[in-house]
C-alpha cells in the first residue's frame, strides 16, 4: 500500500465523517465541494476534511481508492457515500440525515 493510500485509509477509518474536497471548509475551491460543506454545516455534523489541491498524489489517490472519478468524496464511518450530486440528493430526500443517525452520528438539524 502506498504512503498516500495509507494516509487516505487512516483518515477514512479514524473519522466518523470525512470529506475529501477541493479547498477547505472555510474556503472551498469549487462549487461542488462548497455545496457538500454547506450541507454538513447545515446539519451541524462534526467532520474532518483534506484538501486534495495540496497534493497531486492525494488528488489521484482518492480517485483510485474509491474508484470514483470526481471530488468531493464523502465518507461516513469508513464507507464511501458519494460525491456532490449523491450527497445533495440524499440530503433533499432526508436520506443523508437518516444515514448519519443510523451510523450513530449526531445531526443537529433536519431539512
Amino acid at each position: 500500500m502506498s504512503e498516500t493510500n495509507t494516509f487516505i485509509d487512516q483518515q477514512v477509518k479514524s473519522s466518523d465523517v470525512f470529506l475529501f474536497m477541493k479547498g477547505t471548509p472555510d474556503f472551498p475551491q469549487c462549487g461542488f465541494s462548497g455545496q457538500v460543506v454547506q450541507i454538513l454545516n447545515y446539519l451541524g455534523v462534526d467532520y474532518q476534511s483534506a484538501n486534495v489541491l495540496e497534493s497531486d498524489e492525494l488528488r489521484q489517490g482518492i480517485k483510485d481508492y474509491s474508484n470514483w472519478p470526481t471530488i468531493p468524496q464523502l465518507y461516513i464511518k469508513g464507507e464511501f457515500v458519494g460525491g456532490c450530486d449523491i450527497v445533495r440528493e440524499m440530503f433533499q430526500a432526508g436520506e443523508l440525515q437518516t444515514h448519519l443517525e443510523q451510523a450513530g452520528i449526531t445531526v443537529k438539524q433536519t431539512a
